[in-house]
């Protein structure tokens, strides 16, 4: 024998109810069909039950609606030889419940008796209707068979009498049987109770545990139990089995698929359970037995929540060392039928933490503060204290048991995405680990777990960029085209959520097309600045974040403190934080090393050169950098190789502009500035304290030229023309060739304008290419030499793009 449960959904159409019919008539062997009442109903009597008891005479209205839909399934559903007979069922039935709501409107007057009997109604009339729908079907009353006690405010399932009332009532019954979930009646006084919220899958556990059923059969709206909430993780999926101890630890710390208790029945009876979709029937669902599963790739089978928590603590240095203090909190919390769902100790004993509803706060701390007024009087222990708004989430599977490093992977995920733990829990049995955290960080709590812990087929980073000009172009092109084969090769998805141009910014958590980024931002994009990116990035409090700045933006990079101090990655093309007051730089990298993100600038140096990690590499395995030299300006080595009798200095300046190797005001590079930004930033790397001040600069343009506008710059530029085709042609008949040099010994920095022959290594160094020649320790007779691309959107966008996916890997 079979028991099937069908929730509120699978009877709340007509479609539905049809979809029911035809499983049913389908099975192989004797079955029993527990129903819920019609989809919304129970809450809909709920609702008009209230509106009667505050005097609303909408109530009457309200009411016709609940019989009109009734007898509109009726007309849609039941063959038409029994639907006089249904339907004059059902209208007698519904006729007595608007009576009752009649009496409850004059006496504006409604307890929790006759509620209880108010919503047995919705069970008792889709029970009648189901029963006429199936074929060869009878109809049982469930308050007939399930019995209650009260204990507290709740009924409390009486199993010896339910038990024996199930054997008697269902022997030797060969038909299809339909009876009414949720519904029951109190063992001594026979009134109307229920078993509460849910509770139509605990009657069919109940009576699939009394019969021994071969499987109980929880027919809903899903496909299975998934492995997170759907709602908050996109990329969830069902999981095909469960223990039932793993069943009931993601039930009972919020994963809706059944009702809690209805495990317990069928795990004390080894009946095995089955999700299924009413609407998808062909779905395998989630099967839930006493087998324990393997997976050698997944160490936890889901992740289930509870948003609504309150954590309660009794602290005293007089809890230190005193037997039976536990004993007295728990005991003053059960005499007022307050559910605890986590317990949390200090091995010192002197505080204890729990959580509870926030609804339980207020009753919990009034009984704790009263149970121990005497040593709140002493000064022994504090008042109770109550942190209202939080929300509990547990890992769950009982493959953790005996794996090193789960709670570890678990926090270290956690504290790396800004995620703060307020209290955790850990049985021996290590099915389950538990935390609590603030309710707005829920979502991102769950994406990372979900993540990190492979539960989904991909992980995922999700990312902001700023600066969409020909670095941060090429960049988001670069992403576009490598998306798949990452998705595909690597089972990483770069998420691309946030950009901004010079002028408007648009944000969204499911991801930018970057096929129409452009019209998307024009469109829809709000105005930008500095301050609404970090409100926005903030904001969202999205998980596995990094931002890319490809931007040179002095404002831009301001906000780099406030985004690693919430745990968001940096990533930066802009050479302004990286070459600021060493204090900032320092502090930058501090947070990052602190909160174990990354503050990335690779391209800073030498565009998609492996400059940084290079020297960071080195500094790591003890090495010591005594000294560099380097050509670090593309716009100058490709003047310096461009300058001939046809290409003056103001002709290459502007063929470097128009190449893209130069900034926008190419100003900024025949000042030396942007070198010593770069000399800067390695040599800070390189483990020495320097500022921009400490550099010495030789300029090989009068300082005038830099003051005045742009189209000034350029309106005078050529009066050098002359001076350096002599100094060119000079140098051809000597064999050498200029090169703006960029120089750190022992932390004395310098840049300049230097001469080189054939011999040295500066004299090769094709079009806008860099270099870099690294005097170390080890290094010390023949240095180490870095050379290559040194400027092009193309490769400054490839350099930026592997810091991202190195950020990708810390997992």
């Amino acid at each position: 024998m079979k028991v099937l449960k069908f929730g509120g959904t699978s009877v709340g159409s007509i479609e539905s109810i049809l979809e029911v019919k035809k499983i049913v008539e389908a099975q192989q062997e004797p079955v029993i069909v527990v129903v819920s009442a019609l989809g919304g109903i129970t809450d809909q009597l709920y609702h008009v039950s209230n509106l009667a008891a505050s005097g609303d005479p909408t109530y009457i209205d309200a009411m016709q609606a609940i019989v009109k839909r009734h007898i509109d399934v009726v007309n849609g559903v039941v063959p038409a030889e029994k639907r006089t007979q249904v339907t004059t069922t059902i209208t007698d039935l519904l006729e007595e419940l608007t009576n009752i709501m009649k009496g409850i409107f004059l006496l504006q007057d409604l307890t929790q008796k006759i509620t209880d009997s108010i919503v047995s109604y919705g069970e008792r009339a889709s029970s009648s209707i189901v029963g006429q729908v199936i074929d060869n079907a009878v109809t049982y009353d469930s308050r007939k068979f399930i019995k209650t006690v009260p204990q507290f405010t709740k009924h409390i399932v009486d199993f010896h009498t339910t038990n024996a009332l199930i054997k008697q009532q269902f022997a030797n019954e060969q038909k299809v049987v339909v009876c009414g979930g949720f519904i029951s009646s109190d063992t001594r006084t026979n009134v109307v109770t229920n078993l509460g919220r849910g509770g139509s899958d605990y009657t069919a556990a109940i009576l699939a545990a009394a019969l021994k059923a071969s499987v109980l059969e929880i027919w809903t709206d899903v496909d299975g139990f998934m492995t997170a909430d759907p709602r908050i993780i996109s990329n969830t999926y069902v999981i095909d089995k469960l223990s039932f101890i793993e069943a009931m630890e993601l039930c009972n710390f919020g994963a809706k698929v059944i009702y809690p208790p209805t495990i317990y029945p069928a795990y004390h009876k080894n009946i095995p359970i089955r999700i299924k979709n009413t609407f998808n029937p062909s779905a395998p669902g989630t099967y839930i037995s006493n087998d324990r599963t393997t997976d050698t790739v997944k160490a936890i089978k889901g992740i289930s929540s509870i948003n609504d928590t309150c954590l309660i603590t009794v602290q005293g240095l007089g809890m230190v060392g005193v037997i039976g203090v536990n004993y007295r909190i728990f005991k003053a919390l059960a005499k007022n039928g307050i559910s605890v769902f986590l317990v949390s100790q200090a091995a010192s004993e002197n505080n204890t933490s729990f959580a509870v509803k926030n609804s339980d706060a207020d009753l919990a701390v009034k009984a704790l503060d009263e149970e121990f007024a005497r040593e709140i009087e002493l000064g022994e222990m504090n008042h109770a204290v109550a942190e209202r708004d939080l929300a509990t989430v547990a890992i769950v599977g009982e493959n953790m048991k005996r794996i090193p490093g789960i709670a570890g992977k678990l926090f270290g995920t956690l504290g790396r995405n800004g995620i703060n733990v307020i209290a955790c829990a850990q049985g021996a049995s290590e099915t389950n680990i538990s935390f609590v955290t603030d309710l707005k960080s829920l979502r991102k709590a769950l994406n990372v777990i979900h993540d990190s812990f492979f539960l989904s087929d991909y992980q995922v980073l999700n990312v902001f960029l700023t600066g969409t000009g020909t670095v941060g172009g090429s960049l988001l092109d670069q992403i576009r085209q490598q998306q798949p084969k990452l998705m595909a090769k690597k089972g990483l998805k770069l998420n691309v959520v946030g950009i901004a141009n010079a002028e408007k910014a648009l944000f969204t958590r499911e991801g930018i097309d970057l096929e129409t980024y452009k019209e998307e931002i024009e469109a829809k994009g709000k105005p930008t600045s500095p301050q609404l990116l970090r409100d926005e990035i903030l904001g969202m409090n999205i998980f596995n974040s990094v931002f890319v700045d490809c931007t040179a933006s002095p404002e831009v990079a301001t906000i780099y403190k406030d985004l690693l101090s919430n745990n968001v990655s940096v990533v930066a093309a802009n050479k302004i934080a990286a070459s600021s007051e060493y204090e900032n730089y320092a502090e930058l990298k501090s947070i990052a090393s602190k909160r174990g993100i990354k503050f990335l600038f690779e391209t800073n140096v030498g565009a998609g050169l492996p400059i940084m990690n290079t020297i960071n590499n080195l500094i790591n395995s003890g090495d010591r950098i005594l000294k560099m030299e380097a050509v670090l300006s593309g716009t100058l080595n490709y003047i310096f190789n461009t300058l001939s009798a046809e290409n003056t200095l103001s002709k290459t300046i502007r063929m470097a502009k128009e190449a893209g190797y130069s900034e926008p005001d190419p100003r900024i590079d025949l000042s030396g500035k942007d070198v010593i930004r770069k000399l800067i930033i390695l040599s800070r790397e390189a483990g020495y304290r320097v500022e921009q001040s400490d550099v010495e600069c030789n300029l090989f343009i009068p300082e005038n030229y830099f003051k005045g506008s742009l189209e000034d710059f350029w309106n005078t530029i050529g009066e050098m023309d002359a001076q350096f085709e002599q100094h060119r042609q000079r140098l051809e008949t000597e064999h050498k060739r200029l090169r703006f040099v960029a120089t750190m010994e022992e932390g004395k920095c310098s840049v300049g304008l230097q001469e080189v022959d054939q011999r040295h290594p500066l004299y090769d160094l094709e079009g806008s290419n860099n270099i870099l020649m690294i005097t170390t320790e080890r290094y010390n007779d023949y240095p180490m030499i870095i050379k290559g691309y040194g400027a092009g959107a193309g490769v400054t966008a490839a350099g930026v793009f592997a810091d991202i996916i190195s950020i990708a890997n810390i997992r």
